[in-house]
């Protein structure tokens, strides 16, 4: 039974937009951006969702339990612009039911 969950995104220009996302696609949620073409082309998602670029930073602004994050992702933030605490990249957030209510907010475009 596959099972759609509800997130809030903001966008670079501060508009809310509230998506649905599959979660039975093995999707992250730069791959939700992406889909809904809420951050133009090349400036998200630029390495694939490797964490090996920030150009998917977001801000997690609901208490959704995240899932931890790794090596990899927390050095790539250490190196980015505009990175706050509840600074995540999109790319390792999957898309699970879990994620229910998520809200994130795009970082600015470094």
């Amino acid at each position: 039974m596959e099972q759609d969950i509800n997130i809030k995104i903001t966008d670079r220009d501060g508009v809310t937009h509230e998506v649905v996302a599959p979660t039975d696609m093995a999707m992250n949620l730069m791959e939700v951006v992406r889909s809904y073409e809420l951050a133009p082309e090349g400036t998200i998602g630029i390495c694939g969702g490797m964490a090996m670029c920030a150009s998917c930073q977001c801000y997690v602004l609901s208490d959704t339990e995240l899932p931890e994050m790794q090596d990899d992702e927390e050095a790539m933030l250490s190196e980015a612009f505009d990175v706050k605490e509840n600074s995540r990249l999109g790319c390792q957030i999957q898309m699970t039911p879990e994620m229910e209510g998520l809200e994130v907010e795009l970082a600015p475009e470094s």
